[in-house]
């Protein structure tokens, strides 16, 4: 049987008098893009809604009516059709798409009485947008929904000739299964996430977002809102960029008070523009924005950049108003970057947009960067230029409330005049996303990151762990509890903005380098790793050779390559014939070669071609001191010849005493970066090596687990507040997720004593017995970059004072499981290399991705431990003694950037 439209049983109006009105879910207000690349709002639907429902049904087709009626077109009284407004949030959901202030689409559920995992849904989406991508859009927000709430299948009934949904339900990458042929055809749709589901649904999002960032990155015409007459103004240097930077289409200044800026017909207001713009630039006092982003809306502006400063830095009051801009501008279909930004810029010859007030304008290049700070990006493009380091691409995201760098990435993804991507990086609306957008793209396109650490490490205040990898027992918190003020996880405040971040410089850099980005700590190592490998391949492997003629500058070299994970082997035996050949008996042919002050341009050149032509050598860094030799053009033109004659192996040097791309080395596309100081060659080739292994390493798989009741899991957490999980409740967690919580005696029955129910920690009653293993821990927490981070080590001292602890983000392959755990200094402890026959690697290691499915399922689980885990010998497994569990509150939860 079909769901009516709306409920037609309700005879007493609804909310009685009495009757508490339910909790609005605030999690399920979503910023959302359909296939056309258009922006939308999805949220719940409220009473105030009443109105613009009755709106959406009259002003739906009879054929959009037949479809959603299974035939007769039924025609709804106004109170019925109200009633539709009022929902539980949990029995029954419905959830608008917005375009503007009216209803685009509707989705809605109605669990089954009789069969409480099941749902019928139903969909209607407005005549005009019936091609746009609403409907998938909307069972992807539904299904997530639904899945929250405990349902299991949304049951749908579709008329045979209504191609289009059905086409949406056989699309989705959902399990589908259809009843026979007719005149209207049943589906269940299976609402656990599959792989091919998670695959469709990214697809489809980036294909969506691009589109949707075309307005902004290619727009056809620009208006400047608030272009000031006064030139070293904001509002006129954009204009005059504008113009500058020989942007292709129309230039609109908006001025009411003005007849022209920069020398450009302006205009009183962008509705008096003699057409909509892409894009529009808003120049003015914070109190005027939201009424300017309104009159764009209303013009048909579909994209919208705030430089305006004076929201989200000035209080709750400014990051309110913000995020509302952000919330009108989706449901407008506009994307909006800021505000507190310095614009836009793109050199591609598709757009040469320079929408921007910075003085210094990036010249055309390979290399593409997201900055969220605007004063920032003004010191950045002016070094960048002083560098003749190329942008392709330079967006100034400010508070990024819409227009993210995760979006940022896809642009730049499929970007063919971008090569490399440079990001400024503090914190992430969405880090899962952010995790598994740069795992797609960084095999591809390096992307490097600046990013010094957390700010508690500055002050000291690091866990080791990753919040209660080092903490206490029974606290997912561990040192991330300032000043010990909680004396067990029950009592546990949930932890706040304000606490310290877990993860250590160390545990950083290896959460960077396991999704291939590469992290640097200051803008200058960003920008020497940049000029690397825009200019230069990445190195095969990390084996360097080192050419010179002055022998104190080569020592200094070979320690920065040691100590930025390179080698600097012997040269084979025909390479150092060659150079003896051609260098004659004062030249050194080791490695350094040292070619002697007395050095020529064909010395160097006869050097590096035969280092570069050695397979045991991957890469060469050329050192040039100018005072001891003469003809430096010359020396630099032997260099670039030998580069180019070998151009799969990276050259750099440290030239001439200057940085970045000097002259003499810049031919055409052919470059040659040079450093100011061989120790920033070093560490360039470093990162470039690190790179190139972590491409070439194959990634492994995300393992289908045996076991796993993630219905009976979310069914667990339905009934749980924000904040920590009662210990029972966390033991059936995890044993929804084939992880007993138990006593660790031999022939102990699975789950049959959950040691954090009786108050105590058996770790400490069953002591060492013979032939076990020591002790470790697994902790989650939730990291402002990444997301949630799996930490693990032994107990005691290996984590508390040698910091012996490994980091993965989620989702974790089976090769980042064996990896994990077999990364430790500790290491030959588990293996049996060392005093004893070691423990059931293999067990570990599941129970490692068994947690790392846990968090990846239930994303509202802020942090987790598990300590003390009894290590067992080969063959008895693991024994999990105490587990502790806290869901974060909706309102710390990552958002969809």
């Amino acid at each position: 049987m079909t769901t009516p439209p709306y409920p037609e049983d309700l005879e007493q109006p609804p909310y009685p008098q009495g009757l508490e009105q339910p909790a609005y879910p605030d999690d399920l207000e979503q910023p959302g893009l359909v296939r056309t690349g258009r922006s939308t709002f999805v949220r719940p639907i409220r009473p105030e809604d009443a109105d613009r429902l009755v709106a959406f049904v009259g002003g739906l087709s009879r054929a959009t009516l037949a479809y959603r009626s299974l035939g007769p077109v039924i025609r709804a009284r106004d109170d019925v059709i109200r009633r539709g407004a009022y929902v539980d949030y949990l029995n029954e959901l419905a959830l608008v798409a917005l375009a503007g202030d009216e209803i685009a689409g509707l989705v809605r559920y109605v669990r089954d009485t009789e069969d409480p995992d099941h749902a019928e849904v139903t969909f209607t989406i407005r005549d005009d947008d019936q091609s746009e991508g609403f409907g998938r859009l909307l069972l992807e927000h539904i299904a997530a929904a639904a899945r929250a709430r405990g349902i299991r299948v949304l049951k749908a009934d579709v008329l045979a000739d209504n191609t289009r949904m059905i086409n949406v339900f056989l699309g989705s990458g959902y399990r589908v299964e259809s009843g026979p042929p007719g005149q209207i055809v049943h589906f269940d749709i299976a609402v656990d996430p599959q792989a091919q589901a998670v695959a469709r649904a990214e697809r489809r999002e980036h294909t969506a977002v691009r589109r949707s960032l075309r307005p902004l990155l290619e727009p056809r015409s620009v208006a400047v809102i608030g272009a000031n007459r006064r030139p070293l103004t904001i509002g006129h240097e954009i204009v005059a960029n504008l113009l500058r930077g020989g942007f292709r289409g129309s230039v609109f200044p908006v001025n009411p008070r003005a007849e022209q800026v920069a020398g450009t017909r302006a205009y009183p207001s962008v509705g008096e523009l003699p057409e909509p713009p892409d894009l529009a630039l808003i120049a003015v006092r914070a109190e005027a924005v939201p009424n300017v982003v309104r009159e764009c809306a209303a013009a048909g502006v579909k994209a919208v950049v705030v430089v305006s400063t004076g929201f989200g830095e000035t209080g709750a009051a400014g990051r309110s108003t913000e995020l509302e801009l952000s919330r009108f501008a989706r449901a407008s279909g506009m994307r909006l970057v800021g505000p507190n930004c310095m614009g836009v810029v793109n050199t591609t010859p598709a757009a040469r947009l320079a929408a921007t007030f910075s003085p210094a304008l990036p010249t055309p290049g390979r290399v593409a960067m997201s900055s969220q700070s605007g004063p920032l990006g003004l010191a950045v493009l002016d070094f960048a230029r002083r560098l003749r380091l190329g942008f392709s691409g330079f967006v100034s995201v400010g508070h990024a409330v819409d227009v993210s760098t995760n979006d940022l990435l896809q642009w730049w993804e499929e970007d063919p005049e971008t090569s490399v991507i440079l990001l400024h990086v503090e914190t992430f609306g969405n880090p899962r996303r952010f995790a598994r957008i740069a795992r797609r793209v960084a095999p591809r396109k390096p992307i490097i990151a600046v990013h010094p650490g957390h700010a508690s490490q500055a002050t000291g205040q690091m866990d080791s762990g990753g919040r209660g990898g080092s903490g206490r027992r029974g606290e997912p918190g561990g040192h991330g509890d300032p000043g010990g003020r909680r004396d067990s996880a029950e009592h546990a405040d949930p932890p706040g903005p304000s606490d310290p971040p877990g993860p250590s410089d160390s545990a950083l850099s290896s959460l960077f380098a396991q999704s291939g980005v590469i992290r640097t700590r200051s803008l200058q190592e960003l920008f020497d790793a940049a000029l690397l490998l825009a200019h230069q391949p990445p190195p095969p492997g990390n084996r360097v050779a080192v050419i010179t003629n002055a022998g104190g500058p080569a020592a200094l070299t070979v320690g920065a390559c040691v100590a930025s994970g390179l080698r600097v082997p012997p040269l084979g035996q025909r390479t150092r014939e060659t150079l003896r050949t051609a260098l004659g008996p004062g030249a050194e042919v080791a490695n350094p070669a040292d070619l002697t002050p007395m050095a020529t341009a064909a010395h160097y050149r006869q050097a590096l071609d035969a280092v570069l032509a050695d397979d045991e050598i991957d890469a060469a860094i050329v050192l040039f001191m100018p005072p001891l030799a003469d003809k430096p053009d010359e020396v630099a033109a032997a260099i670039l010849d030998a580069a180019e004659a070998a151009p799969s192996k990276p050259v750099v040097a440290s030239f001439l005493g200057g940085a970045g791309v000097a002259d003499l080395l810049h031919r055409g596309e052919l470059v040659v970066p040079t450093y100011a100081f061989p120790e920033s060659a070093a560490a360039s080739l470093g990162h470039a090596a690190a790179y190139q292994a972590w491409r070439s390493t194959p990634a492994g798989v995300v393992p289908d687990l045996p076991g796993v009741d993630t219905d009976r899991a979310r069914s667990l957490l339905a009934g749980c507040a924000p904040g920590p999980v009662p210990p029972r409740t966390a033991a059936e967690l995890l044993d929804s997720y084939g992880i007993a919580v138990r006593d660790a005696e031999p022939g102990s029955r699975p789950g049959s004593e959950v040691c954090s129910e009786l108050g105590h920690e058996l770790g400490s009653e069953l002591g060492s017995r013979p032939g076990s293993g020591p002790d470790a821990f697994l902790s989650v927490s939730a990291d402002p970059v990444f997301g949630p981070v799996v930490a693990f080590g032994l107990t005691g001292d290996y984590a508390d004072l040698m910091a012996d602890v490994a980091h993965r983000v989620t989702p974790l392959s089976d090769r980042d499981a064996r990896e994990m755990v077999r990364s430790l200094r500790a290491t030959p402890l588990l293996d049996g290399r060392v005093g004893g026959p070691g423990v059931d690697l293999a067990a570990l290691e599941e129970t490692v991705l068994r947690i790392s499915a846990m968090v990846e399922d239930l994303p509202e689980i802020e942090a987790m431990e598990l300590r003390p885990i009894r290590l067992l010998p080969p063959g008895d497994g693991v024994a999990v003694t105490r587990a502790t569990i806290r869901l974060a509150d909706e309102t710390r939860k990552g958002g969809p950037s």
